[in-house]
């Protein structure tokens, strides 16, 4: 994650649980008063949010120790100790509902995108995200999927184009978008067609798309629609697929699968601090 946008959007989230002053700690430690503790896993699953832990911590600029002993991507099991911490009792009480309502988050996304990647147990089919994300959380969301063992898709509207069907539908076809996206984009942007037919397969391949998503395709057409593309243009699967028939794409061969479920419906890894 990029450490400037990282700490400005930590800021954010104290500035928004701290207010002016931390009152129930600040007035029964205040400054002086020292302390030692924890944070553990209370579940099984994979870590993510090392930096979350440093960064949050760091904002505060005092003279605390951290000792990291989990890193992103590590498997935790209840009762294992991602991180101690040594300082003022004030500060690591202040910091720590924000730094663990960001690293539960994130370890649950990390934990379900290990599961999917395990389930699909493909050599050559990536597990990948997309835009279904908390509104301005998506850099921690994202980069816990990486930790989990998946892949990212475009991060926006701005870094590559995605015609849909509600733009095909406007644009009048698929070659007319596309050729219009060709006529005002550099050579660096990739056009991703998303079709379900394929009609619409065949014209996205003669409009040279870069990727082609199939959606809501069944594993069958899934395996067809590859077979029929292209092995230039990369192929993607996308709607209707879970855990419950994910691994019915496994032979499809298709180059990604991107699951929404990933940032919308996972569950926080139970993680807490207890004081030593």
């Amino acid at each position: 994650m990029h450490t400037i946008k990282l700490k400005k959007k930590l800021e954010e989230f104290f500035l928004e649980d701290l207010g002016e002053i931390d009152i129930s700690s600040q007035t029964i430690f205040g400054k002086e008063a020292r302390g030692e503790a924890v944070i553990l896993a209370k579940e099984e699953g994979i870590f993510a949010g090392t930096d979350i832990i440093k960064t949050g911590y760091s904002l505060f600029q005092s003279d605390l120790h951290l000792k990291i002993k989990k890193q992103d991507g590590d498997p935790v099991k209840k009762g294992d100790i991602i991180a101690e911490i040594n300082g003022p009792v004030s500060i690591i009480l202040s910091g720590e509902r924000v730094i663990l309502n960001v690293i539960q988050r994130m370890s649950g996304i990390a934990t379900l995108t290990n599961k999917a990647v395990q389930l699909l147990n493909s050599s050559h089919t990536r597990i990948c995200d997309t835009r279904k994300t908390s509104p301005g959380f998506r850099m921690f969301e994202k980069y816990a999927v990486r930790c989990g063992g998946g892949f990212n898709h475009r991060f926006g509207l701005y870094d590559g184009v995605m015609i849909k069907d509600n733009h095909i539908a406007f644009a009048g076809s698929i070659s007319k978008a596309v050729k219009k996206v060709r006529n005002q984009t550099g050579h660096m942007v990739k056009i991703e067609v998303e079709i379900e037919t394929e009609e619409q397969l065949l014209e996205a391949i003669e409009s040279k798309a870069d990727v082609i998503m199939f959606d809501n395709r069944s594993p069958e057409e899934v395996a067809r629609f590859v077979e029929m593309t292209p092995k230039s243009i990369i192929t993607e699967a996308s709607g209707g697929i879970g855990m419950h028939n994910l691994a019915d794409y496994r032979e499809t061969n298709v180059d990604y699968i991107s699951l929404g479920m990933l940032t919308h419906s996972y569950q926080s890894l139970n993680i807490s601090m207890n004081v030593e």
